[in-house]
């Protein structure tokens, strides 16, 4: 029996956080059928043969689950790409493996996507471990002025409703429902009409900025992305990410990956805009940490990035 909804996990060495995850669906579950789909990425913990029990057992709290078993890291984008062409459910809810669904918000994704044949795809509010706000709705793509503003802090001269709707992000409270032009892809409930019509993530991206660049294709085909606050999921964050890389490392990738999805999807006049933005602001903040004593040498490798990707742009390479 088909069922009407998909619910897919990516997991890489997701340990004790997976089964949590699971376990919340489990405690939680939407009032339409459903099954799980966990895609795993060659993982060397136990999260594996927890999954691998979870897909035997044939009724797992009344919930099936299936396993893709991958022998490599493929990426995020290509594993969810997988499960979503496994699945024929005409809804899929894409989860992180350290996330946990709080009661109710699967309900709520769905409802909210029938509100509104216009609404292709919808996202939760993401609370931290500790129940605080966790960023997930931004303006996309970048723009120069929204650059200049955030790095330099200018926005301190808005009122704050002013610029926490012109700027989203961080400046927004995330207290109501609305359009945005991107969600985070920790939690993201979708049609499959949609990934029809647009197609599944861009594996050209292996771990982020590929939610960046899908959400800006899906607005450009001229479905609504909305942010749901009443429906609310835990997202632990970080978890996959910190064990490949050091902290630096990390935050140094995400600038990586998001100059190189405005290389791909920006006009060059606008990603040169953008580049040059983002190396002043980076410049002043490299000379400010100079002066105070910091010797990190963070602001340094970011312009060194910037300055790369703008040799890039001009040159045409």
């Amino acid at each position: 029996m088909a069922v009407e909804l998909s619910i897919v996990i990516v997991n890489w060495n997701g340990g004790e956080l997976l089964r949590r995850c699971l376990e919340s669906i489990l405690q939680s579950p939407p009032t339409i059928s459903c099954d799980i789909i966990v895609v795993d990425n060659a993982s060397t913990d136990d999260s594996l043969n927890w999954a691998r029990s979870r897909a035997a057992n044939a009724d797992f709290g009344g919930l099936k689950v299936y396993l893709i078993e991958n022998v490599e890291n493929l990426g995020f984008s290509k594993a969810n790409n997988q499960a979503i062409a496994y699945s024929s459910a005409p809804l899929l809810l894409l989860l992180n493996n350290d996330t946990e669904v709080r009661p109710g918000a699967i309900d709520l994704l769905v409802a909210t996507l029938a509100s509104d044949q216009r609404i292709g795809a919808c996202g939760p509010r993401l609370v931290n471990s500790d129940g605080s706000l966790q960023v997930s709705a931004w303006r996309n793509p970048p723009a120069a002025w929204e650059i200049l503003i955030s790095g330099l802090r200018l926005y301190r001269l808005m009122p704050r409703r002013i610029r926490g709707e012109l700027l989203l992000g961080r400046h927004w409270s995330h207290a109501r429902r609305r359009k945005v032009g991107m969600l985070s892809a920790a939690a993201i409930m979708v049609k499959r009409e949609v990934i029809d019509d647009v197609g599944g993530f861009d594996e050209r991206f292996h771990m982020y900025a590929e939610d960046d660049e899908w959400c800006l294709r899906v607005v450009r085909a001229h479905w609504w992305l909305v942010f749901e606050p009443d429906a609310v999921v835990m997202h632990h964050g970080g978890h996959g990410a910190l064990e490949r890389w050091s902290s630096l490392q990390r935050r140094l990738t995400i600038v990586e990956e998001g100059l190189r999805f405005q290389r791909y999807c920006l006009s060059r006049r606008r990603l040169i805009s953008n580049l040059l933005a983002n190396s002043l602001v980076v410049l002043i903040a490299h000379i400010w940490k100079s002066l105070i004593g910091d010797q990190t040498n963070e602001t340094g490798m970011k312009l060194g990035l910037y300055l790369k990707h703008l040799k890039r742009a001009f040159w045409g390479k």
